[in-house]
C-alpha cells in the first residue's frame, strides 16, 4: 500500500486509504464498530455547528474533516461487512437529490422555498413507503429538536396554533397543569407537556429552541466561572458567602 506522503493531499481517495491502513494496523481501528463509532459521529456533528456558530472558519475546516472521517470509516467498516462501499453512499445521495429536487431536474414547478419543502416532504414518503408524515424523525435527536421537528411536520399539514397567542395561553395553561400536579410522576408529564407547549412558542416566535438553551446554558457557563474566580479572589469558601454575596458576583458577570 502507499504511504499517504505519496498521495495528493486534497485527493479523497488519500484519506480512504489512510482509513483502510488504520483498521490494518492500528489497535484502536481495529476494535471499531458501526454502534461504537455512533456517539462520537454526533459529537462530531456538534462540534461543526459550534464552529459555524463562533463563525470560525479555520476550526470548521478541521470539524468538516473530522465528520467526513467518521463517513469514511462507516462506510469501510460496511464495505468489509460485504454491505455497500463509499461510491454506493455517494451513488444514492446523488439520486436522491436529482429524484427530490424535480423543478431543478424535471418539470415540476416550485417557486417558493416552502413549495420545494413541501414537494420534498411529498417525494420522501412516496419512495420510503412511511405512513405518517411524523416518520422519519430520527428518535435520537435531542428532545427538545425532536419536538420542533414533529411539530414542524405537523403544520405542513395544517396541524397547528392560528397565532402566536394562542400558543402563549396554551403554555399558561400547561404551568397550571404542572403546578396542580400532585404527584412525582403526573409532575414529570406535565412538565413534559409544558417544555413541548414552550418550543411551540418558540417555534411561533422564529426562535430555535435548541440553540436558544445551548447558548443560554453557555451564557450560565461563563457567568458561573466569573463568579467562582470571585470567590477564589476573596480568599473564602463558598459556604462563607450567602447568596445575596453570590447573587453580587452574579450581577458583576453580567456587566
Amino acid at each position: 500500500m502507499k504511504t499517504p506522503q505519496t498521495l495528493p493531499a486534497s485527493d479523497i481517495n488519500n484519506l480512504i486509504e489512510i482509513v483502510k491502513r488504520l483498521r490494518l494496523e492500528c489497535p484502536w481501528d481495529k476494535v471499531q464498530t458501526h454502534q461504537s463509532l455512533a456517539a462520537p459521529l454526533i459529537e462530531e456533528a456538534y462540534e461543526v455547528v459550534e464552529a459555524i456558530e463562533n463563525k470560525d472558519f479555520t476550526d470548521l475546516q478541521k470539524e468538516l474533516g473530522d465528520v467526513l472521517l467518521h463517513i469514511v470509516f462507516q462506510a469501510d467498516l460496511a464495505e468489509e461487512a460485504g454491505l455497500f462501499d463509499l461510491n454506493a453512499v455517494i451513488k444514492t445521495e446523488c439520486e436522491k437529490l436529482i429524484y427530490r429536487h424535480p423543478h431543478i431536474f424535471a418539470d415540476t414547478k416550485a417557486e417558493t422555498s416552502e413549495e420545494v419543502t413541501r414537494n420534498w416532504e411529498l417525494l420522501k414518503r412516496k419512495e420510503s413507503g412511511r405512513t405518517s408524515i411524523l416518520d422519519g424523525v430520527p428518535n435520537s435527536l435531542p428532545a427538545l429538536q425532536r419536538a420542533e421537528r414533529i411539530q414542524q411536520r405537523a403544520a405542513k399539514v395544517g396541524f397547528d396554533w392560528d397565532n402566536t397567542q394562542d400558543v402563549l395561553k396554551k403554555v399558561r395553561e400547561e404551568i397550571d397543569e404542572f403546578l396542580e400536579a400532585n404527584t412525582a410522576e403526573h409532575r414529570e408529564e406535565e412538565f413534559g407537556d409544558l417544555l413541548f407547549s414552550l418550543v411551540n412558542f418558540s417555534r411561533h416566535s422564529g426562535i430555535e429552541a435548541e440553540r436558544a438553551l445551548r447558548n443560554a446554558t453557555i451564557k450560565f457557563d461563563k457567568r458561573f466561572r466569573f463568579v467562582e474566580q470571585k470567590v477564589e479572589l476573596s480568599g473564602k469558601n463558598w459556604e462563607d458567602h450567602n447568596l445575596e454575596k453570590l447573587d453580587t458576583f452574579w450581577n458583576e458577570a453580567k456587566l
